[in-house]
Protein backbone atom coordinates (compact mmCIF):
# COMPACT_ATOMS: atom_id res chain seq x y z
CA UNK A 1 0.00 0.00 0.00
CA UNK A 2 1.13 3.51 -0.90
CA UNK A 3 -0.44 6.92 -0.34
CA UNK A 4 -0.75 9.35 -3.23
CA UNK A 5 -1.66 12.97 -2.50
CA UNK A 6 -3.11 15.44 -4.98
CA UNK A 7 -0.93 17.98 -3.19
CA UNK A 8 -1.70 21.20 -5.07
CA UNK A 9 -3.29 23.31 -2.33
CA UNK A 10 -3.82 20.29 -0.04
CA UNK A 11 -3.99 21.64 3.54
CA UNK A 12 -3.26 18.32 5.29
CA UNK A 13 0.02 17.19 3.73
CA UNK A 14 1.92 17.34 7.04
CA UNK A 15 -0.80 15.35 8.85
CA UNK A 16 -0.76 12.70 6.11
CA UNK A 17 3.02 12.41 6.36
CA UNK A 18 3.01 12.14 10.17
CA UNK A 19 0.43 9.34 10.13
CA UNK A 20 2.10 7.55 7.20
CA UNK A 21 5.45 7.72 8.99
CA UNK A 22 3.85 6.22 12.10
CA UNK A 23 2.73 3.18 10.05
CA UNK A 24 5.76 3.20 7.70
CA UNK A 25 3.60 3.69 4.60
CA UNK A 26 5.28 5.43 1.65
CA UNK A 27 3.78 8.72 0.43
CA UNK A 28 4.04 10.40 -2.96
CA UNK A 29 3.05 14.07 -3.23
CA UNK A 30 2.08 15.17 -6.71
CA UNK A 31 2.03 18.84 -7.64
CA UNK A 32 2.34 20.96 -10.74
CA UNK A 33 5.13 23.39 -11.55
CA UNK A 34 3.20 26.22 -9.84
CA UNK A 35 3.27 24.48 -6.42
CA UNK A 36 6.78 23.22 -5.75
CA UNK A 37 6.83 21.19 -2.53
CA UNK A 38 9.60 19.74 -0.40
CA UNK A 39 9.42 16.92 2.11
CA UNK A 40 11.77 15.02 4.35
CA UNK A 41 9.48 11.95 4.23
CA UNK A 42 7.53 11.83 0.98
CA UNK A 43 8.62 11.42 -2.59
CA UNK A 44 7.68 14.60 -4.44
CA UNK A 45 6.74 14.40 -8.10
CA UNK A 46 6.46 17.70 -9.95
CA UNK A 47 4.27 17.28 -13.00
CA UNK A 48 4.35 19.67 -15.94
CA UNK A 49 1.64 22.29 -15.98
CA UNK A 50 -1.49 21.54 -17.93
CA UNK A 51 -5.12 20.91 -17.29
CA UNK A 52 -5.49 17.67 -15.33
CA UNK A 53 -1.79 16.73 -15.72
CA UNK A 54 -1.36 16.05 -11.99
CA UNK A 55 -4.67 14.19 -11.81
CA UNK A 56 -3.76 11.88 -14.68
CA UNK A 57 -0.25 11.23 -13.33
CA UNK A 58 -1.69 10.34 -9.92
CA UNK A 59 -4.20 7.91 -11.40
CA UNK A 60 -1.50 6.30 -13.55
CA UNK A 61 0.69 5.75 -10.48
CA UNK A 62 -1.90 4.37 -8.06
CA UNK A 63 -2.89 0.71 -7.93
CA UNK A 64 -5.36 -1.55 -6.19
CA UNK A 65 -5.27 -1.02 -2.43
CA UNK A 66 -3.44 2.31 -2.52
CA UNK A 67 -4.86 5.40 -0.82
CA UNK A 68 -5.50 8.61 -2.76
CA UNK A 69 -6.08 11.91 -0.96
CA UNK A 70 -7.85 14.47 -3.15
CA UNK A 71 -10.60 17.03 -3.05
CA UNK A 72 -11.36 16.37 -6.74
CA UNK A 73 -14.41 14.13 -7.18
CA UNK A 74 -13.27 13.10 -10.67
CA UNK A 75 -9.89 11.91 -9.38
CA UNK A 76 -11.66 10.09 -6.56
CA UNK A 77 -13.96 8.32 -9.03
CA UNK A 78 -11.00 7.18 -11.14
CA UNK A 79 -9.16 5.97 -8.02
CA UNK A 80 -12.19 3.94 -6.94
CA UNK A 81 -12.14 2.33 -10.38
CA UNK A 82 -8.58 1.01 -9.79
CA UNK A 83 -9.84 -0.07 -7.06
CA UNK A 84 -7.96 2.18 -4.65
CA UNK A 85 -9.25 4.00 -1.58
CA UNK A 86 -10.06 7.68 -1.96
CA UNK A 87 -10.19 10.20 0.88
CA UNK A 88 -11.18 13.88 0.92
CA UNK A 89 -8.96 16.40 2.69
CA UNK A 90 -11.72 16.78 5.28
CA UNK A 91 -11.31 13.11 6.19
CA UNK A 92 -14.42 11.53 4.73
CA UNK A 93 -14.05 8.63 2.39
CA UNK A 94 -15.28 8.49 -1.19
CA UNK A 95 -17.03 5.18 -1.85
CA UNK A 96 -18.80 3.46 -4.71
CA UNK A 97 -21.99 4.26 -2.79
CA UNK A 98 -21.48 8.05 -2.66
CA UNK A 99 -19.35 8.97 -5.69
CA UNK A 100 -22.21 9.07 -8.23
CA UNK A 101 -24.21 11.45 -6.03
CA UNK A 102 -21.17 13.69 -5.48
CA UNK A 103 -20.41 13.85 -9.20
CA UNK A 104 -24.06 14.61 -9.98
CA UNK A 105 -24.19 17.39 -7.36
CA UNK A 106 -21.03 18.91 -8.84
CA UNK A 107 -22.56 18.75 -12.32
CA UNK A 108 -25.82 20.43 -11.23
CA UNK A 109 -23.96 23.14 -9.31
CA UNK A 110 -21.85 23.91 -12.38
CA UNK A 111 -24.97 24.05 -14.57
CA UNK A 112 -26.68 26.39 -12.09
CA UNK A 113 -23.65 28.72 -12.04
CA UNK A 114 -23.59 28.83 -15.84
CA UNK A 115 -27.34 29.49 -16.05
CA UNK A 116 -27.18 32.36 -13.55
CA UNK A 117 -24.06 33.76 -15.23
CA UNK A 118 -22.51 34.21 -11.81
CA UNK A 119 -18.96 33.03 -11.55
CA UNK A 120 -18.28 34.06 -8.00
CA UNK A 121 -18.80 31.76 -5.07
CA UNK A 122 -18.35 32.10 -1.39
CA UNK A 123 -15.96 29.14 -1.25
CA UNK A 124 -15.26 26.81 1.62
CA UNK A 125 -15.05 28.00 5.21
CA UNK A 126 -11.65 28.91 6.62
CA UNK A 127 -9.85 25.75 7.73
CA UNK A 128 -9.36 25.41 11.47
CA UNK A 129 -7.05 23.39 13.73
CA UNK A 130 -10.16 21.36 14.64
CA UNK A 131 -10.65 20.46 10.95
CA UNK A 132 -7.04 19.27 10.79
CA UNK A 133 -7.47 17.20 13.96
CA UNK A 134 -10.65 15.56 12.62
CA UNK A 135 -8.83 14.69 9.40
CA UNK A 136 -5.92 13.21 11.35
CA UNK A 137 -8.18 11.04 13.49
CA UNK A 138 -10.15 9.73 10.51
CA UNK A 139 -7.05 9.16 8.36
CA UNK A 140 -5.27 7.36 11.19
CA UNK A 141 -8.27 5.04 11.71
CA UNK A 142 -8.46 4.32 7.97
CA UNK A 143 -4.77 3.43 7.68
CA UNK A 144 -4.93 1.31 10.81
CA UNK A 145 -7.96 -0.56 9.40
CA UNK A 146 -6.38 -1.08 5.97
CA UNK A 147 -3.11 -2.34 7.45
CA UNK A 148 -4.99 -4.78 9.68
CA UNK A 149 -6.90 -6.06 6.63
CA UNK A 150 -3.64 -6.59 4.75
CA UNK A 151 -2.18 -8.73 7.56
CA UNK A 152 -5.11 -11.16 7.53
Amino acid sequence: MKIFVDADACPVVRQIEAIARKYKVPVTLLCDTNHILTSDYSEVKVIGAGADAVDLALINLCHKGDVVVTQDYGVAAMALGKPAYAVHQNGWQYTNENIDRLLMERHFAKKARRASKKNHRKGPHKRTAEDDEKFSQKFDRLLQHLLQQNTH
